[in-house]
């Protein structure tokens, strides 16, 4: 099978054919992804999403199939440290598709190589990044607190101080993912020498954390979100990441996220339609499939184009990304436009579906319940918008 029928299998969605942009390597290694996910993940998403328990056994898919540092990857890519952000959002739409929990997950571990690559020493990234990548170890990140969201930078509370040559961290985090069973956790504190927000990696054995899940969630419920409570927790100075100095540091160590996310909105979409058109095409009422009645045909066609955008979208992103044309205001109106896509395509795929709609079993409901969460988390439509707005007005109205 050459690339442009393993593309046609992949993304029958993407009318445009953008994916073509793909090299035959990332192809590959999608495909093998695919088929991982298709075996081991798919029969028994539903069975973890309805007792919100995450499947591990995903890391060690992740691993065989090398998503981080398969070498095909790099082919033409000789010296770069990273795969490409074409891949990186095909990655995530291919994650997406089959559970946005499972997407959300690697996010997350992704997020704390990419705070320990951009604010690590030589010596800090030789030691994390490599097991990062092999799975050998799983990571996060604690930004959040439970009083204070979109106004961290001047309302974040944990703090650092520096005492007999460790760094003493106190406060708490809040909805941090996969917290619980994290073995790297980067965390921002204010230190309170200086004032300033910095970061510093917790080990899950450190002394003085403990983690409280968070239960009853209607969304995202197989990863576990998780309460850190730093109680004079104790870590060596090998554990501060020097190269991140402040909230600006910060904001661009996480316009990357903010666009995974517009990608994981790309994915869930497409996981929505395909659910959608399984259904559509298999239920029977009058004598005949609904998916040949017009009203049904015309709502697949709306879904339809709201992923095709998202696709767009994302490619235009990951493509500005790979040239270093990329800032805030790219990253929010990514994130807002496709994730306000999703909210919209996974209601009309729940209303194609009827009452089955609700029923996790099909897979629509579980897109449908997951897409409330995506459209909140790394910046909420509202606070995207004002971030938008403030460019295009040239005045702010956060406060």
């Amino acid at each position: 099978m050459n690339k442009l029928e393993k593309l046609q299998e992949l993304y029958p969605e993407d009318l445009l054919g953008l994916s073509k942009k793909l090299t035959d390597g990332e192809v590959e290694v999608l495909y093998n992804l695919r088929k991982e996910l298709e075996k081991d993940i798919q029969p028994v998403i539903a069975e973890y999403w309805d007792k919100a328990e995450f499947p591990t056994q995903v890391y060690d898919l992740y691993s065989r199939v090398g998503v981080m540092n398969n070498p095909l990857l790099f082919e033409g890519r000789e010296g770069k440290e990273t795969y490409s952000e074409m891949y990186n959002a095909f990655l995530f739409t291919e994650l997406a598709r089959t559970d946005t929990s499972i997407a959300t997950a690697y996010t997350i571990h992704r997020m704390a190589h990419t705070v320990i690559s951009q604010g690590g020493t030589e010596e800090q990234k030789a030691h994390y990044l490599p097991k990062l990548e092999k799975f050998e170890l799983t990571g996060c990140f604690a930004l959040t607190e439970p009083l204070n969201g979109s106004d961290i930078a001047k309302g974040l509370k944990t703090s650092a101080r520096q005492e007999n040559g460790k760094w003493i961290l106190n406060g708490e985090k809040y909805w941090v993912g996969a917290a619980n069973t994290a073995d790297v956790i980067p965390v921002f504190a204010r230190d309170e020498a200086d004032g300033e927000i910095k970061c510093f990696i917790l080990h899950h054995d450190t002394p003085g954390v403990s983690f409280e899940v968070i239960n009853h969630k209607m969304a995202l419920r197989p990863v576990q979100n998780c309460k850190i409570i730093m109680e004079d927790a104790t870590i060596d100075e090998s554990q501060f990441l020097p190269k991140i100095k402040g909230f600006g540091d910060v904001t661009r160590v996480f316009q990357g996220s903010r666009v995974d996310v517009g990608h994981i909105a790309t994915g869930t979409a497409a996981g929505s339609l395909a659910a959608t058109l399984k259904y559509a095409t298999d239920r029977q009422q009058f004598g005949r499939p609904i998916a040949k009645f017009q009203l049904v045909q015309e709502k697949i066609a709306r879904m339809e184009i709201k992923v095709a955008a998202n696709i767009a979208l994302s490619v235009i992103l990951a493509e500005n990304q790979e040239n270093g044309d990329f800032d805030t205001v790219n990253a929010s109106l990514h994130k807002m436009h496709n994730a306000l896509n999703l909210r919209e395509l996974v209601a009309l795929g729940r209303e194609i579906c009827g009452g089955n709609g609700i029923n996790i079993d099909y897979g629509v409901g579980r897109y449908f319940a997951d897409a409330e969460a995506v459209y909140t988390y790394e910046g909420s439509h509202d606070i995207n918008a004002l971030i938008l707005s403030r460019a295009l007005t040239g005045m702010g109205a956060f406060v």
